[in-house]
């Protein structure tokens, strides 16, 4: 089925839609930032070991990448409005339910199911997807914004957490960020649209010639299912999977849980470390805007390999910078890995979008679940090695490795469109 639209506004309803799925973002990403602070009180009220604590964090970083493919069918199934409202209702279930928690399974159900449940029916498809249904220019620089969204509500919670948790208790934190993802929830119902054509509108930047094409409707496991397979014929999309899996091992796998203990086993104080971390959120911001509007004029797959190899030298000096205090040097860490952060999604999007044709938004999907595969297993990695020799330092060599790995990987990405998913 086909649709040509024509109608058209002078302020394009593409940027409110943009609006609200940013603040939709920001407020799934609370508690994706939580668990590096709530880490250490949980260990200190009930004695459990950082590797039972990480299994917590990796089931949701699992769940978190591995609902994002089923995800994008489900919003070409039901629409944007639907997924994202039942998505902010987990994170508000699992946050709020896990101040009841007493036992490590108790956190594995709220930490690990519900929010990963939720977090990853959102997460970084979500963006693909808005930027792939409401805008044909400045594609790269929306998913940029809307990719932004994350490291915002990093910097929103991340120091408020550290504070409650300080002063008032664990609980606390956990109970702000139910309360964050709620309030979310009506503006997502009132404001979000799943397509143009809903209110007669094409996409922004859309040619006169545009012609509105049907979404797949039928079983959304199925379509999402046979998207990977078809993508799976493609050697590029391996290459994508490659060093997106490498891109979480390092930032939510690693540096996102396990910087602030790895702080404190240092002599520096949670709330220190974890203004630190929010200050990566601050640089995060600008680096994937800015990295959105260089996907608009650079070859990707070269600001892909130029990303990891910068992120890969910051991780080879980090455990030589760590100390009781907040010196310069790492100062200028956390800038630079703030800038680089997720400044890999644009080009990858891109990517995705120009090899895989209208798949692309799923095709996403399946490289991004890679992308939390590789966090997952890095944050237990992580606190394996932690728990065997008393140090992160072999953790963040490993790391810094496999980011040399990625960076070769991307330079060699083809950007041949795969003729079987157009």
């Amino acid at each position: 089925m086909t649709m040509t639209i024509r109608r058209t506004r002078r302020i394009h309803p593409a940027w409110i839609v943009a609006i609200v799925a940013f603040l939709a973002l920001v407020g799934a990403a609370g508690f994706r930032a939580a668990p590096g602070v709530l880490m250490l009180p949980l260990e200190d009220e009930f004695g459990w070991t950082r590797t039972q604590l990480s299994l917590a964090v990796t089931v949701n970083l699992l769940l978190y990448g591995l609902m994002a493919p089923f995800a994008a069918a489900l919003m070409a199934r039901f629409g944007l409005r639907k997924v994202t409202s039942v998505a902010l209702l987990f994170v508000a279930a699992g946050a709020a339910l896990s101040i009841f928690a007493t036992e490590p399974w108790m956190l594995v159900l709220t930490w690990g199911v519900l929010i990963g449940l939720g977090t990853g029916s959102m997460a970084l498809v979500f963006a693909a997807t808005v930027a792939d249904q409401w805008f044909v220019k400045s594609r790269g620089l929306v998913v940029g914004v809307l990719t932004a969204g994350s490291a915002t509500g990093q910097l929103a919670f991340l120091p408020l957490i550290a504070i409650l948790v300080t002063e008032q208790g664990w609980r606390q934190a956990s109970l702000l960020v139910a309360g964050g993802a709620l309030l979310v929830v009506p503006l997502v119902l009132i404001f979000l649209r799943n397509h143009p054509v809903d209110i007669g509108m094409t996409p922004y930047g859309a040619p006169d010639t545009y012609v509105y094409e049907q979404p797949a409707r039928g079983n959304a496991v199925k379509n999402a299912l046979g998207t990977l397979r078809r993508a799976s014929r493609v050697r590029t999309f391996w290459a994508l999977v490659a060093g997106f899996a490498i891109c979480g091992a390092t930032t939510n796998g690693l540096i996102g849980t396990h910087f602030i203990p790895s702080a404190h086993d240092h002599g520096m104080p949670e709330t220190a470390a974890a203004g630190l971390l929010a200050v990566v959120g601050i640089f995060d911001i600008l680096g994937t805007i800015a990295s959105g509007w260089l996907t608009d004029r650079i070859n990707p797959r070269i600001l892909l390999a130029v990303y990891y190899a910068f992120r890969g030298l910051g991780l080879l000096v980090l455990p030589f910078l760590l100390s009781a205090t907040v010196q310069p040097p790492i100062i200028i860490f956390v800038v630079i890995y703030g800038l680089d952060w997720v400044a890999t999604v644009p080009p990858t999007v891109a990517l995705c979008r120009e090899i895989f044709g209208k798949d692309g938004p799923i095709v996403f999907g399946w490289v991004f679940a890679s992308h939390q595969v590789g966090a997952a297993i890095a944050a237990t990695v992580a606190g394996v090695v932690r728990d065997s020799t008393g140090e992160y330092s072999a953790a963040w060599f490993g790391a810094a490795g496999l980011c040399l790995v990625a960076a070769v990987v991307s330079a060699t990405i083809t950007r041949r469109k795969a003729p079987t998913l157009a």
